[in-house]
């Protein structure tokens, strides 16, 4: 059997809607849970930090993404969207709900990533937004997995969107930021990062590896620098060029302060000025995936290309490292 450990790559992760239960998807197509109860325990003298249940994607496909309803942990994998129930992965039983397949790609051969998810609620009906690496953002009913909805304008694939109410950003390898209105299902407007001298690095390229958005500030980066820009203005607010990073993949608002990760030893948090508030060493090199909560305990996990997660539990210092793969299996 090959050892998957030294190339191990988590894409992805979610926490449970409770906040006990940690789920990390890698580039094999393996999925494991973690129970947090144990872990976080100050009192527990030796907790056990590898996976409380691991299993597989039905076809071994990477899991590029991760969202969380109140039943269901989504995965998006290349070309379908799975939903496994809470309650089972919980019991260490996992059961796959339901599946979701893509629009059949135009290109017989085409194979496409699903980079990025998110859930909206509208009158009682939940609706999965699926970024992909056809350039499009799919929207499906969660009531019958039935597609309602195509957002097109990129002009590359799709590495990430996320949303803030009526407000949704987009970020492609295009080099392109783009904002669009959920409820007119249009696009509003758009900025490319590598316009800005502050931010530019053409070496790395324009792509952008990851967006937020909140009902003041819009922050992305990729192969520019990581930006702020305000969503009043769309003028760009700061530039973090602290980071050491070669590309980012990692943006995230958290209160009044952003969290910056990608090609680089280190994770950041800055205030909106561009101040470091925080410098995190991780154990991967490159951080693909940053989930937070804030209850039942605040923690941060932090993941990428390594068999190492990092949990983190004020923002600010490494407090335990679990395994992906079992080392001592």
């Amino acid at each position: 059997m090959v050892d998957k450990t030294p190339y191990n790559c988590v894409l992805s992760q979610t926490f449970s809607p409770c906040g006990n239960y940690l789920v990390c998807g890698n580039n094999y197509g393996n999925i494991v849970v973690y129970n947090l109860t144990n872990i976080l325990n100050k009192s527990e003298n030796n907790p056990k930090k590898s996976p409380s249940c691991s299993f597989t994607s039905p076809n071994h496909e990477q899991i590029c993404s991760m969202v969380s309803t109140n039943r269901f942990c989504i995965t998006g994998t290349v070309g379908v969207i799975y939903g496994w129930e809470w309650d089972s992965l919980k019991e260490g039983k996992p059961q796959l709900q339901w599946k979701i397949n893509l629009p059949s790609p135009q290109k017989r051969f085409d194979q496409i990533d699903i980079n990025s998810l998110f859930v909206t609620e509208d009158d009682q009906v939940k609706y999965l937004y699926a970024g992909c690496g056809d350039n499009k953002i799919y929207v499906f009913s969660l009531e019958d997995g039935k597609l309602v909805r195509t957002f097109e304008g990129h002009n590359d694939y799709l590495h990430s969107i996320k949303h803030c109410d009526w407000q949704m950003v987009s970020g492609s390898e295009d080099g392109t930021a783009r904002l669009w209105d959920l409820r007119q299902y249009a696009l509003t407007a758009m900025v490319e990062p590598a316009s800005e001298h502050s931010l530019a690095r053409p070496h790395l390229g324009k792509w952008i590896g990851d967006v937020d958005v909140n009902s003041n500030w819009l922050i992305c980066g990729g192969g520019s620098r990581a930006g702020l820009w305000d969503m009043r203005s769309l003028e760009l607010s700061a530039a973090f060029s602290e980071t050491h990073d070669a590309g980012v993949h990692v943006t995230k608002l958290h209160e009044d302060s952003v969290m910056i990760g990608g090609n680089d030893d280190f994770f950041y948090r800055f205030d909106l000025k561009g101040e470091v508030l925080s410098k995190i060493e991780t154990s991967s090199s490159t951080i693909y995936s940053a989930v937070n909560i804030e209850k039942p305990v605040e923690v941060l996990s932090l993941a990428g290309s390594s068999n190492s997660i990092d949990l983190c539990t004020d923002l600010s210092y490494r407090y335990q490292v679990l395994s992906f793969f079992d080392e001592a299996a």
